[in-house]
Parts: structure tokens; C-alpha cells; sequence
């Protein structure tokens, strides 16, 4: 059973790694030295003097070693082609689903924990009023409006199951059901609901629970204290 918000009026509704592609470099490895000691064993057993083989038997040895060499050397561009490819998809993922900062140009104000004698499950990112907010992740809209103490609010419901709250705006931008981008605008900055000034209170909510929305998205790349988006400094360093 979903468990109640501090602030709802009734009740609340609420990078996958690429696996990493088999070494193919060791097999080739392990095939070239099985090759690379049949040869020495035989020029032990059968070559106790090489001026005594015949030419047409140091043809065919020189001709299964440069094989051998051939074959590691494709398994090894192999390998390499593939983890070339598993790291473009990876990147191209990122790219196309980032993690970003809400909007740009706030004072972080009220962290999460303690507050009043009372858990204050999110964060205030304090702004002028009317200042647009955009999504920090592509997903559903499945609140936008009038939210009891969180004011005019949007939520969105990421693909990992994950959901994001957007409270206290002096109005929102989506509609309920809407698929959304990160970086669409949801609504604008206000003072609506249980506030205290123009801000907005960003929560992360997972599996129905609030958690702090900073450690939470430092490990996606966003330092919402800093104002920093590794998504966009990566790409322009690249």
C-alpha cells in the first residue's frame, strides 16, 4: 500500500549499463599459444636439427604459424569493434535520456531531512516567480495541478519507476498522461501551497518513499548544489 505524503491533502499517487561484451582477445590468446606450443613440441620431437627438415615441412609450419597470428589478430579487432559499439550505445542512451538540472540560475536553499520538528522530503530551490522549471527526466505526467500542501504541482513517473515532484508553482504547462522530455518545460516557479516565498520544491520519490534528491542525482550525472550537468560537460569536452 502506498504510503501517505506528509503534505497530500487525500492521498498521493503517485543507466543501465551495457553489459560488457565477452573478451573475445583472451580466447584468441589462449588459441595462439595452444598453436604457438604444438610447433615447439614438434620442432623438439621431430626437429632435433632444422638443417635435417625437409623444405616443404618448414613451409607448412611457417604457413600454420602465420594462420594462427591471423586468426588472433581478427579475434582481437573483433573484440575491439564490439566494445566499440557497446560504448556508442551506451553514449547514444545517455544523450538521448539525460539526467538534468530543473532550470538554471537558483539559490539552493532547504536541504532534505529534518525541518520545524518535521521531514522535510525534498529540496527548495529558490527562484524569482514566473521563472519556468523543465523535467530532470523523461517520463509521464501523472499530477499537474492543484496538489494540497505543495500548491500548483507536477509529478512525473520516470521508466525506472522512479517519480519526481515539482511543488508550489504559480502555474504548470502539462497536462496529466502527457509523455514529456527532460529539459520540457512542466510549469513556472511560485509561492502557491504550504510555502514561504517563490521557490520551487523539487521531492524524488522511489518505490513510494521520498529520498534526498542530492545524493540521488549525483549519481546520474547532477549536482543540484552546484548547478552542474555532467551530461553537458562531458559532451562539450568530447
Amino acid at each position: 500500500m502506498r504510503q501517505r505524503l506528509s503534505s497530500e491533502p487525500d492521498r498521493y499517487r503517485g543507466r543501465r549499463r551495457v553489459p560488457t561484451p565477452p573478451r573475445s582477445r583472451y580466447a584468441a590468446v589462449v588459441t595462439t599459444a595452444f598453436v604457438g606450443a604444438g610447433i615447439v613440441a614438434l620442432g623438439a620431437g621431430a626437429m632435433p636439427d632444422a638443417k635435417s627438415v625437409s623444405p616443404s615441412v618448414l613451409d607448412e609450419l611457417r604457413q600454420a604459424s602465420i594462420t594462427s597470428q591471423d586468426a588472433a589478430a581478427r579475434a582481437d579487432a573483433a573484440d575491439r569493434a564490439t566494445r566499440d559499439n557497446a560504448r556508442d550505445t551506451a553514449a547514444g542512451v545517455d544523450e538521448q535520456d539525460p539526467w538534468l538540472l530543473p532550470m538554471q540560475g537558483y539559490d539552493f536553499n532547504s536541504p532534505y531531512g529534518m525541518r520545524w520538528g518535521k521531514l522535510h522530503t525534498g529540496i527548495d530551490l529558490v527562484a524569482p516567480e514566473g521563472t519556468p522549471y523543465v523535467a530532470i527526466h523523461s517520463g509521464t505526467v501523472t499530477k499537474a495541478g492543484w496538489f494540497g500542501g505543495y500548491g500548483y504541482a507536477v509529478i512525473v513517473q520516470h521508466a525506472d519507476g522512479s517519480e519526481a515532484i515539482y511543488g508550489h508553482s504559480s502555474a504548470v504547462s502539462v497536462h496529466e498522461g502527457q509523455q514529456v522530455k527532460a529539459g520540457d518545460q512542466l510549469g513556472l516557479v511560485g509561492n502557491t501551497g504550504h510555502s514561504y516565498g517563490a521557490h520551487l520544491h523539487l521531492e524524488v520519490h522511489v518505490k513510494g518513499q521520498p529520498l534526498d534528491p542530492v545524493p540521488w542525482l549525483q549519481e546520474r550525472g547532477v549536482d543540484i548544489k552546484l548547478q552542474v550537468e555532467a551530461y553537458y560537460t562531458e559532451k562539450a569536452a568530447s
